[in-house]
């Protein structure tokens, strides 16, 4: 994912104006400790130390890029950053592995579970919104519009196998699907939002025929060599790659055709639109890099979320992430 150079020359800049105001208030001028907003002491450059995290791939360009800010304000702080996908990094996150873990959807009921018999207590912070992309080859000609019944047809169990079994006006040509696998976050709002909550007997099944990956930049190849393909992803990831992609618009119960886009995503408009996630383990956050760390991609995400292809969450969700910090709940 390209950085923005702009974004970082005014991130910098925003740093020495406030360094400026509290040397002019007394503030921190000879090395001691300032407080910050969510009442957590620290020091400029004065924190060490390794932070882990894992999960959506979705997420994980935001945790990237938050991550690449924050060395600039504390080089001593290591974070890694991993791809496991959603339900590969709620593996992890019980187990006890990771510190943070990246979310394309809310924690299920099972990996709660995991994390009580694993003693791990956690703390969620909703950090931006995203739309699932549906996708083929930009050499496509045929396809413009889906409803989620079309779609529902073609990713279900024992589903189409060529186009014109979705849609009679479709050629005859077979159809062939790229999508996240099971451990991603994508695919399980997928499946709940097109085929129906997999809890529920009468809900549809997914399909299991078809080219699977947690990783969205294997998918993108697979779709765009392929002229009757299709697929889904994160909206970021078919922004960064639309030269070679097509974007099918999603039509609701309604009937509307909507395209997915920053405005449509942040309205709600658009129908397969998210929110996002990080969960921090609470014992984590008693560590001073992990707080400073976590306090810092609040901050910081509502000003450089849509650099990186996603859209921010309401105001109030990093207003009451900061203040959950301050609480210590």
């Amino acid at each position: 994912m390209k950085r923005s150079g702009s974004r970082r020359a005014r991130l910098l800049a925003s740093a020495v104006v406030l360094l400026l105001v509290l040397a002019a208030c007394g503030g921190g001028g000879n090395g001691t400790a300032t407080t910050d907003s969510t009442g957590a002491g620290k020091q400029a450059a004065d924190l060490s130390g390794s932070i882990v995290v894992d999960g959506s791939s979705t997420v994980a360009p935001i945790s990237e890029a938050i991550a690449e800010e924050f060395r600039t304000e504390q080089s001593g702080v290591e974070v890694s950053v991993g791809t496991a996908g959603t339900g590969g990094g709620f593996k992890k996150f019980c187990a006890g592995e990771t510190d943070i873990s990246d979310a394309s959807r809310p924690i299920k009921d099972e990996e709660k579970q995991a994390c009580a018999a694993g003693g791990v207590e956690y703390t969620e912070f909703r950090v931006g919104l995203d739309g699932l992309a549906v996708v083929t080859s930009a050499k496509n000609t045929f396809l413009e519009c889906l409803s989620e019944k079309q779609m529902a047809e073609i990713f279900k169990e024992g589903g189409a196998k060529t186009w014109d079994q979705v849609d009679p006006k479709f050629p005859k040509e077979a159809i062939a699907i790229f999508a996240p696998g099971t451990d991603s976050g994508t695919y399980d709002f997928f499946v709940e939002e097109v085929l129906g909550d997999p809890k529920k007997p009468e809900s549809l099944k997914p399909r299991a025929d078809y080219t699977a990956s947690e990783d969205d930049n294997t998918l993108v190849q697979g779709i765009k060599g392929e002229k009757n393909s299709w697929g889904y992803f994160g909206f970021a990831y078919f922004k960064e790659n639309e030269a070679v992609l097509k974007d099918i618009k999603v039509s609701g119960d309604d009937g509307t055709c909507v395209a997915p886009s920053d405005e449509t995503v942040e309205s709600g408009e658009y129908p397969l639109s998210r929110p996002l996630f990080i969960y921090v383990k609470n014992a984590s956050l008693a560590r001073p890099e992990v707080k400073e760390f976590v306090r810092f991609y609040l901050e910081t995400t509502p000003g450089l979320i849509k650099d990186v292809g996603y859209a921010p969450a309401p105001a109030s969700d990093y207003e009451g992430g900061l203040a959950k910090l301050k609480s210590g709940s």
